[in-house]
């Protein structure tokens, strides 16, 4: 099925784009703005997620209760979350409901209440998710391993620490949202059944108008990444590695995929095979991929019992080490379907194509068609991914425990 997307960016910065799929009955969005973690100030870690729930409680002529019912009225299922580098506010609705649910968003971003008698409550929700780290072990090695892998301020946990929640004020608040909360670089993707000019007319009324502020360019501190151990007496080692990859949009990107999907696409994979199941050393291991504009990483996870923890994290090195020396075709074949799969799944649903086309323009600054995506799958080629793995080896593991004893590397 040909795509019909669209993009218009308004004179004051911010993009628009649209995906018409006239096979539906459902409209979604997706909103990337630049006020993720990474710009929080220091002493205020955290301040990025605070901003982004008390965006929600009340704005507009609107209350706190007002406005939750007005979206629920609309059937909106939504979402607002602070990553690293970007706040992300999404949401589905019955495609007749569009403008209405635009209307609201746009005293959400540009004219929201922050009031101050809701402060302490969010700041209460923020501690409890930082402190349920603690009974999460999982999480709590990956927050480590990025904070240790990455360079300040990329490696930050979008939850903050608490001492950075306890601090906020609302001035802090109010000032972030000032300086950040504007339509430069700001990335909004409908998908759905939807006129695209009717989209682009009612953007351009309720965001056109909206004031555009310099954006000041990251400063990303010098790093080397540092291994480490979390001791704690745990009935299971966590175990979390890194290493260099390269970003989206770089002409081995597709190999890369093809590479992490024959060691942990599914239970037919490398790492669940060689490492779950013929030696039964742990229940769960994965790696997975994730990318900045200008850099990307591998990253690695095994949880295991102590007493199996360093043949566990020994066997899982030595997957990656050994990819290079040979890759059969039935596991690139599957590779390829794994991912052709995916892709189909991602057409069938407005959120996930609302979702990617935003992605597609933040990281590469246009939309891949469906047709090149599945161009790329085919072209992958087991001698064309080793050729990646000879040039670019898995090497300098950035490697983060957490359990009774530290592990050898």
């Amino acid at each position: 099925m040909p795509q019909d997307i669209q993009s218009f960016t308004l004179s004051n910065g911010l993009t628009l784009l649209t995906e018409r799929m006239p096979h539906v009955r459902s409209t979604s969005f997706n909103i990337l703005l630049p006020a993720g973690a990474a710009h929080d100030p220091d002493g205020r870690q955290g301040l990025a997620s605070l901003v982004c729930d008390l965006m929600t409680r009340g704005a507009g002529s609107r209350d706190n209760r007002e406005l939750t019912d007005a979206l629920d009225n609309l059937g909106v299922d939504r979402g607002e979350s602070s990553g690293t580098l970007n706040v992300q506010l999404s949401g589905a609705m019955l495609s007749r409901n569009l403008v209405p649910t635009f209307e609201i968003y746009a005293d959400i971003l540009r004219r929201p209440h922050l009031p101050e008698d809701e402060l302490d409550a969010a700041k209460s929700l923020s501690i409890q998710d930082i402190q349920s780290l603690e009974d999460d072990p999982q999480r709590k090695v990956m927050v480590e391993l990025r904070k240790r892998y990455y360079p300040d301020p990329l490696g930050r946990d979008q939850r903050g620490t608490i001492e950075g929640v306890e601090a906020v004020t609302i001035e802090d608040v109010r000032r972030q949202h000032a300086e950040l909360y504007h339509p430069r670089d700001v990335i909004l993707s409908v998908a759905g059944e939807l006129d695209p000019e009717a989209v682009k007319k009612e953007v351009e009324r309720l965001f056109g108008d909206w004031k555009p502020l310099p954006r000041p360019p990251m400063r990303v501190a010098t790093h080397v990444p540092t291994s480490g151990h979390i001791e704690k007496e745990l009935d299971q080692t966590q175990i979390s590695l890194a290493f260099p990859s390269v970003p989206i949009g770089h002409p081995d990107f597709y190999n890369v995929r093809g590479a992490i999907g024959v060691l942990s696409q599914d239970m037919s994979s490398r790492l669940f095979t060689n490492v779950r199941e013929k030696h039964g050393l742990c229940y769960s291991v994965y790696a997975s991929y994730e990318s900045f504009r200008d850099r990307a990483t591998i990253i690695g996870y095994a949880g295991a019992r102590p007493e199996l923890a360093q043949e566990t994290l020994d066997r899982t090195l030595e997957e990656f080490r050994n990819l290079v020396n040979g890759i059969e075709e039935e596991e690139l074949d599957r590779v390829k379907i794994g991912l052709k799969s995916s892709l189909i799944m991602r057409q069938e649903s407005t959120a996930a194509r609302a979702g990617s086309i935003a992605s597609d323009w933040y990281f590469l600054g246009r939309v891949r068609s469906l047709e090149e995506i599945q161009a790329s799958i085919d072209g992958l080629q087991v001698e064309k991914i080793l050729d990646y793995l000879r040039r670019n080896p898995a090497k300098d593991f950035t490697v983060v425990t957490l359990g009774p004893a530290a592990l050898k590397h």
